[in-house]
């Protein structure tokens, strides 16, 4: 019997949004069942969990960048439950700052209801100030109202009602059902500075990535230990999440791709081995491809050819 991995692996998946920082261009023309394809292969090739990402309504100056196209988070992570049978799905990240934290609970309880109980909540303080001015939510504040959402998210399924006061929230003897599947739903938090990494320790089941280097991740483990043993939860599994650089490990034509890093299985091992050893347990994976055919090769011979050197 082959020993379980001390590590697994996920990806945020292609086509559910065009940004041309990170999309390659074959994205452009990709259908849902493209997106449906990405996510089954996903789940057949060992990814513990896939994600979609998360903006509401960009302004001119952002979509310059970041494009227009984002597919609602919960609505697309619902669609793939039911393509899928029993890979994770996770939000990396939601902007749970602009949304009322019953309405958080809400979707996801309901979309893990609905899944049988593979929702992972990835949440983030958001970046875009023009959003958040679009939506009426004080961007200056988000910190702030995380950590708030957080604080009222934590026991909101316990019971069959709930109460809640805050600064911004207040509500009392509320229902929110359907309660998880589980009776919560595992919450990731994302973010690359000191306050993220406290929010991790002080709320979180989980760290979601934002391209921190490796040398810097004891500080980043330090630092979420710290707020977990302030906040009363030293001893709560908390997951470490790390990405590896960008692969294509088939050989194929690079040019006009995005930057990719690692070209063959054994530097994606070796990647991966380094990244284990400052402490990461959650390897984010990115593959760069020319096609919707070469993307998927990328997931077979990640499994295939690198997964074994790990071990």
């Amino acid at each position: 019997m082959t020993a379980p991995r001390s590590w697994t692996y996920g990806t945020q998946l292609p086509v559910q949004m065009l940004s041309t920082a990170i999309a390659d261009p074959w994205e452009a023309a990709a259908t849902v069942d493209d997106l449906v394809t990405t996510a089954r292969r996903a789940e057949a090739t060992g990814h513990d969990f896939v994600g979609v990402c998360d903006h509401v309504a960009l302004p001119d100056d952002a979509a310059a960048r970041m494009g227009t196209t984002w597919f609602d988070t919960v609505a697309t992570l619902g669609f793939l439950a039911a393509h899928t049978t029993s890979v994770r799905l996770c939000s990396t990240v939601y902007v749970a700052a602009y949304r009322h934290p019953l309405q958080t609970a809400k979707a996801f309880g309901t979309l893990d209801h609905l899944s049988g109980g593979r929702v992972i909540l990835g949440v983030g303080a958001g970046h875009v100030a023009g959003e958040f001015a679009a939506l009426g939510v004080p961007f200056t504040e988000r910190g702030r109202i995380l950590d708030e959402t957080l604080t009222a998210l934590r026991g909101v399924w316990d019971d069959e009602f709930v109460s809640f006061t805050g600064d911004r929230y207040g509500y009392d003897r509320v229902g929110v059902g359907p309660r998880p599947a589980a009776g919560s739903v595992p919450i990731w938090v994302g973010g690359m500075t000191p306050a993220a990494w406290r929010r991790v320790g002080s709320f979180g089941d989980g760290l979601i990535p934002m391209g921190n280097p490796l040398d810097q991740y004891p500080e980043i483990i330090a630092t979420v230990r710290a707020a977990a043993a302030a906040a009363g939860r030293a001893d709560a599994p908390i997951a470490i999440g790390g990405g590896v650089g960008a692969m294509n490990l088939t050989g194929g034509d690079v040019d006009g791709l995005l930057p990719v890093s690692l070209r063959t299985p054994d530097a994606a091992a070796d990647a991966i081995r380094a990244a284990l050893a400052v402490g990461i347990d959650v390897v984010h994976l990115r593959f760069r491809a020319r096609s919707l055919s070469e993307y998927l090769e990328q997931f077979d011979a990640f499994a295939e050819t690198v997964v074994p050197l790990v071990g």
